[in-house]
């Protein structure tokens, strides 16, 4: 199973590679090997969420997921994305935003000779309308999940009150509007508060619309069609994570299937933002970025997150997605503050790490706690 599923992301790893050598020798090779390494490093939160979602799929969408999913993710948001940012936010066309791109200011200085900023500058300038989206939209999913009362819960002594508050209409979207005014004050200075503003607000209205669509057609089911595996039901908002022993099973097909794969392609969106701009920290050639993040990178995630499915980790162990959920948490919050403060992307990742890496340590004892209940000699006793 390893094989099949990690296989062909090895595969595009090696050719990868090689273009890059190909491209700018062995510091192209270098440098897009640690952007590969990185990003899959980073980014298994990204995977823990997707396999939530993809676990809901049939096996169709999965494989949509597997392919145009990756080529969404590999052209579309590491190459195509920051040169429509340097379009539009630098008044460029695109084949001068490419010209840019590919032809940067000697000596790494962030304008030309004749005044023009570099693609990197007009891009890192762009950086607090990025992140005040891609922050609001995952402060959306962080707080659909903590404020609802799901079972089991992991850290209960803090997500029991959340469930209870959580009961108020609306309180997600009062949250995030709440959080998004805060940043919009006191992060973002005079000249962008407005853009800062409105970026959220898309964000937020992204993540109602995507998140509505899909669990609207969850729920109505002539399109859904029952499977075979036996796995646990999941309905448009609830989680796998938790259930046991073999239950009926609907999964998204149809307008559902789309809907929650337009979910999964918005969401990893909103976590290559910061990872995008972050390399820039790396090198600033376009094409690097888009090979190390995107054919290697977002190759393994997606790799990674079938994997979870296949071999149902996340049932396995049931605190995981909750790990994931408040290093989403954390990342949302981390965004929102790089609209005024530069955080360095390790920051990030450890603090990810952390999460999952705490979430799966309690689901083991969890896991051999149940196993000694269960145990001849602890029932004789």
């Amino acid at each position: 199973m390893i094989a099949r599923i990690f296989g062909l992301s090895f595969v595009v790893t090696i050719i990868t590679l090689v273009v890059a050598y190909l491209y700018m020798g062995w510091t192209g090779l270098a440098l897009c090997a640690i952007l590969g390494i990185l990003e899959v490093s980073l980014s298994f939160d990204n995977a823990v969420i997707n396999a939530t979602i993809l676990e809901r799929m049939t096996a169709f969408w999965q494989r949509m997921f597997l392919t145009v999913g990756v080529l969404i993710a590999v052209f579309g948001m590491r190459l195509l994305f920051p040169l429509l940012i340097v379009w539009i936010t630098g008044g460029l066309d695109p084949a001068e935003a490419l010209r840019l791109a590919t032809n940067p200011p000697p000596d790494g200085q962030s304008h030309f000779a004749d005044g023009r900023p570099s693609y990197e500058t007009i891009l890192t300038e762009a950086h607090p309308q990025i992140a005040a989206f891609g922050g609001m939209f995952l402060l959306m999913l962080f707080l659909n999940f903590v404020l609802t009362d799901r079972e089991p819960k992991w850290l209960t002594w803090l997500e029991h009150p959340l469930a209870k508050i959580g009961k108020l209409e609306q309180l997600p979207v009062v949250l995030a509007a709440l959080s998004l005014v805060l940043a919009a004050e006191y992060l973002a200075a005079d000249g962008i508060r407005s853009t800062v503003l409105i970026a959220g607000i898309l964000g937020i209205v992204t993540y109602i619309t995507v998140d509505g669509l899909s669990s609207l057609f969850m729920s109505d089911g002539p399109d859904d069609q029952p499977a075979a595996d036996g796995a646990a039901e999941v309905g448009a908002g609830e989680s796998a994570v938790g259930r046991r022993g073999p239950t009926p099973v609907t999964k998204a097909a149809g307008k559902a299937g789309f809907f929650l794969f337009l979910y999964l392609e918005v969401l990893d969106a909103s976590f290559s933002f910061d990872g995008v701009i972050g390399a820039f920290a790396i090198t600033s050639d376009p094409i690097i970025i888009a090979l190390g993040l995107g054919f290697i990178g977002a190759m393994f995630v997606r790799s990674i997150t079938i994997y979870l499915v296949r071999k149902g980790t996340l049932s396995e162990y049931r605190y995981l997605e909750h790990g994931a959920h408040w290093a989403i948490g954390a990342l949302a919050v981390i965004l929102l503050l790089g609209v005024e403060y530069e955080i360095d992307e390790i920051v990030t990742g450890l603090v990810g790490v952390a999460f999952i890496g705490a979430s799966l340590a309690s689901s083991i004892r969890a896991n051999r706690r149940d196993a000694q209940r269960k145990s001849p000699s602890s029932v004789n006793a």
